[in-house]
């Protein structure tokens, strides 16, 4: 009994330091999600930065994108997908975790989880991915 008490111990902690606490002011939902992908946070005269949209779900709330904040020379949003079922349908969006990157309203790179629901990808690539988009904007 003991070895099993431990056990949950161990099983419960590893779920909760999984999963991810982000702000609410980083959680968008249909009502605003158009209005979102297409800000403008310009810091030079054209410099519009990517918006980085995580399609997350309760159910899979351990296989989030941990490290939303530490992207760089983007903006981060979350979206429930129980909240946004219209974005949902529009992304075509079928599994979560599915990371969309979109450069003033429009959609340029999609990191999806596969039928483990894992997403595929890490920081790395995320953010060589927003380095690519940045870069190219430029011209």
């Amino acid at each position: 009994m003991k070895y099993n008490l431990i056990l949950l111990l161990i099983l419960l902690t590893n779920t909760t330091l999984a999963q991810v606490t982000v702000p609410e002011r980083f959680w968008i939902e249909d009502s605003n999600f158009e209005e979102k992908i297409k800000e403008h946070h310009i810091f030079g005269d054209d410099d519009k930065l990517p918006i980085v949209v995580e399609f997350w779900a309760s159910f899979n709330a351990e296989n989030c994108f941990a490290d939303w904040d530490k992207i760089e020379n983007a903006i981060y949003y979350r979206v429930d997908l129980a909240k946004a079922p219209m974005a949902k349908k529009k992304y075509k969006v079928r599994m979560a975790p599915t990371l969309i990157i979109f450069k003033e309203g429009v959609k340029e790179e999609m990191f999806k989880a596969g039928l483990d629901l894992l997403l595929p990808t890490n920081l790395s690539e995320v953010q060589g991915a927003i380095d690519e988009i940045n870069t190219a904007s430029k011209f």
